[in-house]
């Protein structure tokens, strides 16, 4: 896949953060059920993008947070 990175790594920061929380609200049964299994796609969704520094849902915008 030939892509260039939009996101900076404050925004990088920002997503593993948030899926780190998401993930311990999961792990420590906070959140169950139906949410629970969003959460957690929603987690892989968050760290996949954070590593390789792409966010698709930016492209059709053309917006990136990467900086010049």
């Amino acid at each position: 896949m030939n892509f260039t990175t939009n996101m900076g790594q404050t925004d990088r920061i920002i997503r593993t953060v948030v899926a780190i929380i998401f993930a311990g609200l999961n792990l420590f049964g906070v959140v169950t059920g139906t949410l629970s299994v969003i959460l957690w796609i929603f987690v892989a969704v968050l760290l996949v993008t954070s590593a390789i520094g792409f966010c698709p849902l930016y492209v059709p915008f053309k917006f990136s947070t990467k900086g010049k």
